[in-house]
């Protein structure tokens, strides 16, 4: 399958970030905390920094979006967002629950995602009316469609475990055929290719998930918040589904 110029830059600006961060790996990189707490190491600033330059070579009136290196032309037709290590500390911890996050936003709506794990080896795609793809493999969500037979996977928790739904999260952990926390790209990942159901997780931020939205969506899945609204900059909790569980589970979590 051939793929659009879009999506031929995005896995080409991954492969080159994956160069870096391999390079850079259990080097007991300096690390930054930023003003937010997360720590940043030099792996995220040059990989982003070489995801940048292949992109804006390529599509130099397009706007972008960084977790490391700024934003500009966020007004633009099409603009790229970045995260070029979701999981800094995984990384710096040296365990390989990190990837790459690269997705495509054309009028305000997420045309195109690569999640790239350079060293646990696994890279994923999608394109609107293309597919979501692992490797050669094309992705489809399971069919799942009750609760009680779902297995589902837990990130993040703590603005969860903070909210009035903490009690009604804990009743669907308790109905559910199985719980796991994957977490990070890995359950986004195990979920379109339909080995588990659902995703539920708290503070997250748009650069987490974008690629993630269009990787499930266009494994037949469902991709909101945890009210039930739809995924946008000022996003920060998530569930998302095969579909057939999704509403089950917003009626059950009343979260928001």
């Amino acid at each position: 399958m051939s793929h659009s110029p879009y999506l031929k830059a995005a896995l080409d600006a991954a492969e080159a970030a994956g160069e870096v961060i391999r390079r850079l790996y259990r080097r007991n990189l300096e690390v930054t905390v930023k003003a937010d707490k997360s720590p940043v190491t030099e792996a995220d600033v040059e990989a982003e920094r070489v995801i940048r330059q292949v992109l804006e070579s390529r599509f130099p009136r397009h706007g972008f979006f960084g977790e490391e290196t700024g934003s500009h032309d966020l007004t633009a037709e099409y603009v790229w967002l970045v995260d070029p290590i979701d999981g800094t500390k995984s990384f710096v911890r040296e365990y390989p629950m990190f990837s790459t996050q690269i997705a495509l936003l054309h009028e305000g709506r997420l045309e195109l995602g690569v999640s790239s794990a350079p060293v646990y080896g696994e890279l994923c795609w999608a394109e609107r009316g293309r597919g979501a793809w692992l490797g050669g493999e094309r992705l489809q969500v399971s069919t799942v469609d009750a609760i009680e037979s779902a297995t589902l996977s837990a990130g993040n928790l703590k603005t969860l475990a903070k909210s009035a739904a903490w009690g009604r999260y804990g009743s669907v952990v308790s109905a559910v055929n199985r719980i796991r926390g994957y977490g990070d790209f890995l359950h986004y990942h195990l979920l379109a290719a339909g080995k588990i159901d659902a995703v539920i997780e708290t503070d997250v931020n748009i650069l987490d998930i974008a690629a993630l939205v269009v990787v499930v969506e266009e494994a037949g899945g469902r991709f909101t918040d945890l009210a039930g609204r739809d995924v946008g900059f000022d996003t920060t909790t998530v569930l998302a589904s095969n579909g057939l569980l999704h509403q089950s589970l917003l009626d059950a979590l009343k979260y928001g």
